[in-house]
């Protein structure tokens, strides 16, 4: 399927050339034409799959087909989790919006109210926000939601674990006019996603749509096995002096660890920047701008600290601890291969993580391959993660208890033979019935005789 089919307005096919794109994503495919034909969307799919476009496209087709005919509130509200992705959308939607007269504007915390008076006053079509500043708008009086006809949940299943839910639910109650609900997660399992999705949408289309194998095929996944701690460590510096990897993003599990690497990275002479929970916002602003410039190769990040981190050119995601579950592995590495770009997944696998990685590899459907850096082969032999069987053997205590409830059964089974005994035992055919007849009959004539 090309763009051309997908019924899309000429100016928005104008700037989805400009931008490069060349053939819908699997999302695309299936939620562009669903949206425009009015449906509500509960759409499952991870970052890297385009799905920014998939809700924008729609949005903003819709408002080419119905031109508002005065001043109004923004009638196409979009919300994201994180300030970082609010920018983000933000900017998405006035690329593909730039040949059209369409407004785009953002509400998103720590900027002063001053700024968001053009999105708030009425100058603006679609607003991108994030939900606990919205909120405040709204209680103190300042955004009136009675025109949000379409409203986008961008991650909503982001926006569930971050605590947003009371404020999401009070903006789905303050948009009661909108004639759409369009949800995107990058998982429909978890954070009370599915409770929320049944009050939020009315008879969804419900689309799972995974990267087809075209689009992984983008992302070159590797294993690299290591002995230990400090064979990782060499086999990670290893990897940061390929020549192509330009932006690298570097996942560990925790703050403890992160704080581990940064300073063995730093021991090493290795620049990076990081991000961690609890960060001031100017900080972490220039810890991604540095990054994103490229002025600094290397970032560190935990999976709570990358939310709503959206770098187009990420050259290689590197899970120097591996997930904890699949989902978020394909979350991870979905910051790479963006934008029609290829990119590299590196997985440091020690032997504790051989199972997570087999779990990864069914879930995808994909093999990864397993590679080495000659000088730092390992030393161990990896042996694959055996099965637990599940031990037949009866405890005790549970000996016990089936024994006794097979007593209970057998007693229970005596019982109703007992019964059925003692009910029927010199017991004839019910009076008026033709056996009964038959039965009397017989004694008269034996009477008579």
């Amino acid at each position: 399927m090309a763009f051309e089919h997908l019924e899309l307005d000429p100016a928005l096919l104008e700037a989805v050339s400009e931008l490069g794109f060349k053939k819908p994503t699997a999302i695309q495919s299936q939620a562009i034409p669903a949206a425009m034909d009015g449906h509500d969307l509960l759409a499952m799919s991870p970052t890297g799959t385009g799905k920014t476009a998939a809700f924008l496209l729609p949005a903003l087709q819709h408002l080419l087909d119905y031109p508002k005919k005065r001043k109004e509130p923004p009638r196409v509200l979009v919300l994201t989790p994180t300030r970082e992705l609010a920018l983000q959308v933000e900017a998405d939607a006035k690329a593909l919006a730039g040949k059209t007269p369409i407004g785009i504007g953002s509400v998103i915390g720590g900027v002063d109210y001053k700024v968001h008076g053009k999105a708030l006053g009425g100058e603006v079509d679609l607003i991108v926000a994030t939900p606990g500043r919205l909120v405040e708008y709204i209680e103190r009086g300042l955004f009136d939601c009675i025109a949000v006809e379409i409203l986008v949940l961008d991650e909503a299943d982001r926006m569930l674990e971050m605590g947003f839910q009371k404020d999401m639910e009070l903006i789905l109650e303050k948009c009661e006019q909108r004639r759409q609900t369009l949800l995107f997660s990058a998982t429909l399992e978890g954070h009370n996603l599915e409770q929320f999705a049944e009050k939020a949408l009315t008879d969804p289309v419900e689309l799972s749509a995974d990267p087809s194998r075209r689009e992984r095929k983008k992302i070159h996944q590797w294993a690299y096995y290591c002995d230990d701690k400090t064979h990782k460590f060499k086999l990670l510096l290893a990897l940061l002096k390929d020549p192509e990897a330009e932006k690298v993003l570097i996942f560990v599990k925790t703050r403890d660890k992160l704080a581990e690497l940064r300073d063995q990275l730093a021991g090493q002479k290795v620049p990076c920047v990081w991000l961690q929970g609890e960060m001031p916002q100017e900080k972490r602003n220039n810890a991604v701008a540095r990054f994103k410039s490229g002025q600094v190769p290397v970032l560190l990040a935990t999976d709570v600290a990358a939310r709503g981190l959206h770098i187009d050119d990420i050259s290689h995601v590197i899970n120097y601890d591996m997930p904890r579950t699949a989902d978020i592995y394909i979350h991870r590495i979905g910051r790479t291969g963006r934008a029609g770009a290829k990119g590299t997944a590196i997985n440091l696998i020690e032997a504790h993580d051989l199972p997570m990685l087999r779990r990864v590899e069914r879930y995808q459907s994909d093999p990864i391959k397993v590679r080495v850096v000659d000088e730092l082969r390992p030393k161990s032999k990896f042996k694959e993660p055996v099965k637990k069987k599940k031990d037949k053997t009866l405890k005790p205590s549970a000996k016990k208890a089936l024994a006794k409830k097979k007593a209970k059964k057998e007693g229970k089974q005596v019982e109703r033979k007992k019964l059925r005994h003692r009910d029927t035992k010199n017991k004839g055919a019910p009076r008026g019935s033709e056996a009964r007849q038959r039965s009397d009959e017989a004694r008269g004539k034996t009477g008579e005789e």
